[in-house]
């Protein structure tokens, strides 16, 4: 009932458009096929969407091909403002969609409601920026020439975003495309396209023209080909699986477009700690502080007071954190805390910590996006840094160290793309987001976060005389 309720009261605002948005147009899938939005924490229908396809985003494509033109030849104060405003509602009805990503993607609402003003500021940093495209002047070798330098918008851009981060994922990539003059096709994940479809309503009510923000959802593999087979479609920005991106990156090949990947909240997230490394002489001192620290999280509905840890998304996500529990167990590993599902049943996990991990565990090898801390011990810096770099991805690290030469010596021997010294929450919309290795290419967030939008043009201005 509580599901049923925040849903009716979101439906009123305005705010729970169950329809694609194609040209400025609510739509249906042309065939009328439909599917589940459900809530994680109970099970729940919270409403259906169009499942669409094919046929939908190509129409998605031209119409965003069409308002090209218009959207681009506006002046850079313009987009500003229009995005300003955009941000402005965003931040308005922060509580409402902060209710609608906790209803579809499970998360406590405090940290919800944290994504979206984390989303809204990037919408008013790149609103800013969309005033700071400059170019050059160089100087030439020959006197009767001028050297010019312009940058232009890349064009259509496809945005794939996934469900952990169903706002600020959209606003990470829409943000500098449409600040840059681009105008974009978003597919949002089946599992949470609710949220997505609300910030498009706001987009609209901002003064973002029709077809300049598209959403199409439904049948992944057929609207992520579209997007890949389209020559309209300049740049496709991605944040899911390694798997996913190694697939677009192929497709992607064939019209030779611009391609940037990325690959709290339950552990489900991208820059959440995958290994915990502990110097021997303080492990079993930080052991017992960090369980008496986890045993105080309290797990349930996000919607209910005093929540800390909400549901996984899904079944699957429960099934696949088990299975690398159960793997670390077989392998000598110890579990201190949890490893089970949880007794509230549905997609609810245990807080987990185990003990005793070793590199050769799937744990430590790969990214669990579930609420366990593996635990593993190190005796030097060295070991420390090896076994830190001894995996194929190189996203996020982080360091903890009363040593000023020490933090200096192991942020630059760490192959990440972030790191953070003493800190454990480093995203901001002011610095630039993104990995090593295979945890993708391109950033998002800062200046440099407009570059994958943007187009270098030289020209070469003769003499006219």
């Amino acid at each position: 009932m509580q599901t049923l309720n925040v849903a009716a009261r979101l439906r009123s605002s305005g705010l729970l458009r169950t329809k694609g948005l194609i040209g400025g147009k609510w739509r249906d899938a042309y065939d009328g096929r439909t599917i589940e939005v459900h809530n994680p924490a109970d099970g729940e229908v919270i409403a259906s969407v169009p499942f669409m396809g094919g046929r939908e985003t190509k129409d998605a494509i031209s119409s965003a091909y069409d308002a090209l033109s218009h959207w681009r030849k506006l002046t850079a104060a313009d987009r500003s403002s229009r995005l300003r405003n955009w941000y402005n509602l965003l931040f308005e009805h922060k509580e409402e969609l902060g209710q609608l990503i906790t209803l579809e993607q499970g998360k406590p609402l405090r940290e919800a409601i944290g994504e979206v003003v984390y989303s809204a500021k990037f919408i008013e940093f790149f609103a800013e920026e969309a005033k700071r495209v400059y170019g050059d002047i160089i100087p030439s070798p020959l006197s009767d020439r001028r050297l010019f330098v312009l940058k232009e918008p890349v064009g259509v851009v496809g945005a794939i975003t996934p469900w952990n981060f169903p706002l600020a994922m959209i606003s990470r990539k829409a943000g500098p495309a449409l600040a840059c003059g681009c105008t974009v096709i978003i597919k949002p994940s089946e599992l949470t396209p609710l949220t997505a479809l609300a910030a498009a309503e706001l987009a609209l009510q901002s003064g973002i023209p029709p077809g300049v923000l598209n959403v199409v959802m439904g049948d992944a593999p057929s609207i992520g080909d579209s997007l890949q087979e389209s020559t309209e479609v300049r740049k496709i920005t991605f944040t899911g699986s390694t798997g996913v991106g190694k697939k677009l990156m192929a497709g992607a090949s064939d019209t030779v477009k611009k391609l940037s990947t990325k690959f709290h909240n339950t552990g489900q997230q991208c820059v959440c700690t995958n290994r915990v490394l502990v110097q021997e002489g303080i492990y079993e001192k930080f052991i017992n502080a960090y369980s008496k620290a986890v045993q105080n999280l309290k797990v349930g509905n996000g919607l209910s007071e005093g929540v800390t840890q909400g549901p996984l998304i899904n079944d699957a996500a429960v099934q696949k954190v088990d299975s690398f529990v159960q793997d670390a167990i077989s392998k000598g590993a110890k579990v201190l805390l949890g490893g089970k599902r949880h007794s509230l049943g549905f997609s609810f996990y245990e807080p987990t910590i185990i003990s005793d991990v070793n590199n050769e565990m799937l744990i430590a090898r790969q990214e669990v996006f579930g609420p366990v801390a593996p635990i593993i011990r190190f005796k030097t810096e060295e070991e420390a840094i090896q076994i830190a770099n001894d995996t194929d991805s190189g996203l996020a690290a982080y360091v903890f160290t009363n040593s000023i030469q020490r933090s200096w010596r192991v942020s630059e021997a760490l192959e990440y793309g972030m790191v953070g010294v003493n800190e454990g929450s480093i995203s901001t919309e002011v610095a630039p987001f993104g990995g090593f290795k295979q945890s993708g290419l391109g950033r998002e967030g800062s200046k440099y976060g407009m570059d994958d939008y943007l187009e270098i043009k030289y020209v070469c201005m003769g003499n006219m005389g």
